[in-house]
């Protein structure tokens, strides 16, 4: 089922599980009916916490609240009661908007927003648990997506003992055409622990001039710790570089 299939990929951008509860509601987590302060929203889902992310209630109603990306301040959840009915308003790509809306009665086309991006979840019981996280979690997926995280999550994928050019990375992160584009992300890298630019070289094999975390010459201490071999200054790419094809190919067996 693909809600399945997108509720484990996404399980590690879950730091913790938090209820949004009101009165008398049924929480998925326990199946126990719990009374919160009316403070509190009147609405009972548990979705998950993800990280960089706040709650606001922008028009001094408390009836409508905002989940929203720290940084960009862009909303990808909605969450609102409507006609006696909590509702949460998800961002939907377009491949997966009709797909919901025709499994669930309750899952519509978005209130109060672009319908051609937004599906209005009801939460009238008819709707699993995890299919609501999974809608959620896409809506994540599509408010915090930009070219420099596609890059980023490009990178991490290089082996240890293996390396990739700036044009192997711009086809992982799904734009061929934007190798410059890649420079210029890992030039601004800020988390070089776990994002391993250095193993990251231009198409002849050549290490940078500059390398940002102390030069050529710490490139290349890194990449022989790594267990690669440099020939004259260069990495042998036919040896040590990765096999963009096969990757993309398994990439598309793990989504189908």
């Amino acid at each position: 089922m693909p809600q399945k299939k997108a509720e484990s990929q996404r399980q590690d951008e879950y730091r913790k599980k938090r209820v949004f509860c009101g009165k008398n509601i049924k929480t998925p987590a326990t199946g126990r009916k719990e009374v919160c302060n009316e403070d509190k929203r009147r609405s009972a889902i548990l979705w998950p916490f993800f990280l960089d992310t706040y709650q606001e209630a922008p028009f001094h109603d408390d009836n409508w609240q905002l989940i929203r990306v720290k940084g960009s301040k862009k909303a990808f959840l909605w969450v609102y009661e409507k006609d006696g009915i909590i509702q949460l308003n998800v961002k939907a790509n377009p491949e997966w908007r009709d797909y919901w809306r025709d499994a669930f009665a309750s899952v519509i086309p978005g209130y109060h927003q672009n319908k051609e991006h937004w599906n209005t979840i009801l939460l009238d019981g008819t709707v699993p648990d995890d299919a609501v996280r999974t809608m959620i979690a896409e809506s994540y997926d599509i408010i915090t997506d930009s070219p420099t995280k596609r890059i980023y999550e490009a990178v991490k994928q290089i082996p240890r003992g293996k390396v990739a050019t700036y044009g192997q990375i711009a086809a992982l992160a799904g734009e061929p055409k934007m190798a410059r584009a890649v420079g210029n992300a890992l030039h601004k890298n800020t988390d070089p622990e776990h994002i391993p630019c250095y193993r990251v070289v231009n198409s002849k094999g050549e290490l940078a001039a500059e390398f940002v975390f102390g030069g050529a010459g710490k490139q290349a201490d890194m990449l022989e710790a790594d267990g690669i071999v440099l020939e004259n200054g260069r990495v042998n790419l036919k040896k040590y570089g990765i096999n963009v094809e096969e990757m993309l190919a398994q990439r598309e067996l793990e989504q189908n």
